[in-house]
C-alpha cells in the first residue's frame, strides 16, 4: 500500500503506473482478526505545524503460530470522507500489544488532516506509508473523527534556471509559509528535502534541514541526464503531515529528417526524429507552413519509450514546401520545435 508514491510516479512514469496498477493486489494477513477499534475522541482543533494525540485501541488477535505473535504491532489506517485538507488519509504510529491484550497509541493529528477520517483498515506492523506493506490492511468499519485544521503550511518552490538544461546543476528555494495569513511562522522549521525514491519512502520524524525565520531553505541540484522528482516533506509520525513534490521543467529538444528532400505530389514521405528524455508517450505533431506565418497540424503521432517518433508528411503541390516537428507542452517538458525542414513537391 503506498500513498505519495503514487503521485509521485504519475508525474515520473505514467505508462510504467498503468502498467503496475493492473497487477495483482495483496491480500489482508490472515493472523490478524480485529474485534473493536476505538478512539478516546472524535474531534479535535489543530493549529499551524502542531500536532494533537488521538489514542487509538484496538482488540482483537493476531495468531500466525510464532511465539512472536505477541510482539507484533499494528497499525490503524483512517481515511478521508470529508473537508479540504491537503491528507487523504490518517495513520497510527506502531501500536504495541499491551499486557492485556489490545494494542493501543496515538494517532498524530495535523491541521493539514482539516475535515473527517473514519476508521477503515487494521494492519500488522511494524508499517511505514512510504514504504507499504506485503499485506493490505484487514477492513474494519471503525468510529470517525474531525479535524479542525487552521494555519496549515503552504509550500512553494523556485527553480532556477525556471526550464533545467540537461545536464545542468541548478538550484530551488524552498518556502514554508502560513497559507492562511501568507505569512511565515516565524520560527525555525524542520524540513526533509529529498528526490525520487526518498520522496515516496519516507517515515518521520527525520528530517535533513532547517529552514531561516522566514521559512526558505535553498538546495542546490547536481545536473544529469535523467530528472529526478523533488520534495519538501515537513515531517511527521509516522507519514508527513504536507509536502510539495514535482519534477522541475526540462527543455523539449527535437531532430528530425525527412526519409526524401523530394517526393511527386500526394506521396507519403516518413519524417523521424527524436525528443531527448526521452518523454514517451507524449504527442508529437507535424506541420506545414501555410502562407506567410500559419503552421498547421498535418500528422500526430507519440514519442515511443526510445524517444524516437515517425511522422507522415505528404506534399499537397509542387514546390519547396516547410515542415516542423512540433512538441505540445507534456508533463515536465515545455514546448519545443525542430529546425524547419524542406520537401520539394514535385
Amino acid at each position: 500500500m503506498k500513498l505519495r508514491g503514487v503521485v509521485a510516479a504519475l508525474l515520473a512514469a505514467p505508462l510504467v503506473l498503468a502498467a503496475v496498477s493492473t497487477a495483482a493486489q495483496a491480500a489482508p494477513d490472515p493472523a490478524l482478526t480485529i474485534d473493536s477499534v476505538t478512539v478516546n475522541k472524535t474531534s479535535v482543533a489543530v493549529s499551524g505545524l502542531n500536532t494533537v494525540p488521538i489514542t487509538v485501541t484496538v482488540k482483537g488477535k493476531y495468531d500466525s503460530g510464532s511465539p512472536e505473535d505477541a510482539k507484533t504491532p499494528v497499525n490503524v489506517i483512517l481515511e478521508r470522507t470529508g473537508g479540504t485538507g491537503q491528507l487523504r488519509y490518517l495513520f497510527s504510529t506502531n501500536l504495541p500489544r499491551l499486557a492485556n491484550g489490545t494494542w493501543s497509541g496515538p494517532i498524530q493529528v495535523p491541521s493539514t488532516a482539516n475535515g473527517t477520517f473514519k476508521v477503515t483498515g487494521v494492519m500488522t506492523g511494524p508499517f511505514y506509508p512510504g514504504s507499504g506493506s506485503m499485506t493490505d490492511p484487514t477492513p474494519y468499519a471503525g468510529p470517525s473523527i474531525s479535524v479542525t485544521g487552521t494555519h496549515q503550511a503552504k509550500v512553494t518552490a523556485v527553480v532556477t534556471p525556471k526550464v533545467v538544461p540537461f545536464n545542468q546543476s541548478y538550484t530551488i528555494k524552498w518556502a514554508v509559509s502560513d497559507a492562511q495569513t501568507g505569512k511565515p511562522y516565524g520560527s525555525r522549521l524542520r524540513v526533509f528535502l529529498g528526490t525520487d525514491s526518498s520522496c515516496v519512502e519516507y517515515f518521520g520524524p527525520r528530517y535533513t534541514n532547517l529552514t531561516d525565520t522566514n521559512g526558505v531553505v535553498t538546495k542546490a541540484y547536481p545536473g544529469s541526464s535523467h530528472m529526478p522528482i523533488t520534495c519538501l516533506l515537513l515531517p511527521g509520525s509516522p507519514d508527513a503531515i504536507g509536502w510539495l513534490s514535482f519534477v522541475p521543467a526540462r527543455p523539449a529538444i527535437v531532430a528530425a529528417a525527412p526519409a526524401k528532400t523530394s517526393a511527386p505530389v500526394g506521396t507519403i514521405v516518413p519524417v523521424t526524429g527524436s525528443v531527448q528524455g526521452p518523454p514517451y508517450g507524449c504527442p508529437i505533431q507535424l506541420q506545414r507552413l501555410y502562407g506567410a506565418s500559419q503552421w498547421r497540424t498535418v500528422s500526430s503521432a507519440t514519442v515511443r519509450t526510445s524517444g524516437r517518433f515517425t511522422l507522415n508528411a505528404q506534399p499537397a503541390y509542387r514546390g519547396l514546401i516547410p515542415y516542423r516537428v512540433y512538441f505540445p507542452a507534456c508533463r515536465n517538458y515545455v514546448a519545443g520545435v525542430s529546425k524547419v525542414l524542406y520537401i520539394r513537391g514535385t
